[in-house]
């Protein structure tokens, strides 16, 4: 459960009465309940993002997979074709004969008979196959639904915290986060810094920032090295503090 501090009631007059006036604001506490949340949100989104990479490679196997197995099928499928067209040359070759004729007639309709049988068999087969597809986007979809209304049970909070620490966190399409930053500027708290950040591999890149960045280089190189994305994003706001404040 969520801890909410609240801002005790002042009396003023009995402040201002005091020989040493002094007003307990509770910093401390307001800062150790900032770091646990961040640290709450930080370990939830690095689960998110773990589960979701784990599912999407075992459904980009699993596709793969059954791409390849559609593939070998409808190989086997052509194959049967072939020998279909084979086998009704030979019966047309061996009408002369009718008695030999016949037999191998008999025979070639056993043969066409269990082929098709095949062919009905792989044809269900291809059917099993888009079911367990279909299931398993339907399982991808119910992952996001929940995914987005766990984020949607987290967004007050979070607006609060955004507000409060000058930093908003967005995500793209094609795997991208947009990280914008206020109050760094001392002469203009509402001016905006920000930086896209591409997170679709383990080579991170920073496809843009505004205004452009001359440390960017180092920054992203430690990036690579640790994998820790919350401390590049507190690097990269002091990198801004100390551009712009120098």
């Amino acid at each position: 459960m969520t801890h909410i501090l609240r801002i005790p009631q002042i009396d003023l007059k009995s402040v201002l009465e005091d020989p040493n006036p002094h007003i307990d604001l509770k910093i401390q506490a307001f800062e150790e309940s900032t770091a646990s949340f961040l640290k709450a949100v930080s370990n939830y989104k690095n689960r998110s993002v773990q589960q979701i990479t784990e599912r999407r490679a075992k459904g980009a196997a699993e596709k793969k997979k059954i791409a390849e197995k559609c593939q070998a099928i409808e190989a086997e499928t052509n194959q049967c074709k072939v020998k279909e067209i084979e086998l009704m040359t030979v019966m047309e070759k061996e009408q002369n004969e009718r008695k030999e004729a016949e037999l191998s007639v008999s025979s070639l309709k056993r043969q066409l008979s269990a082929l098709h049988e095949k062919c009905a068999a792989i044809e269900a087969e291809i059917e099993q196959y888009r079911a367990i597809a279909d299931s398993l986007q339907r399982e991808r979809n119910k992952e996001r639904t929940t995914l987005k209304r766990h984020a949607s049970h987290l967004t007050p909070e979070v607006d609060v915290l955004e507000t409060a620490l000058g930093c908003v966190i967005e995500g793209l399409e094609n795997n991208q986060l947009l990280v914008r930053f206020t109050r760094i500027d001392e002469f203009d708290l509402d001016r905006e810094f920000s930086f896209i950040l591409d997170v679709s591999s383990r080579s991170y890149k920073v496809l843009k920032t505004s205004p452009p960045l001359p440390t960017l280089p180092s920054l992203l190189d430690v990036l690579n090295l640790t994998g820790d994305i919350n401390r590049f994003i507190v690097d990269i706001r002091q990198a801004f503090y100390k551009m712009v404040n120098a």
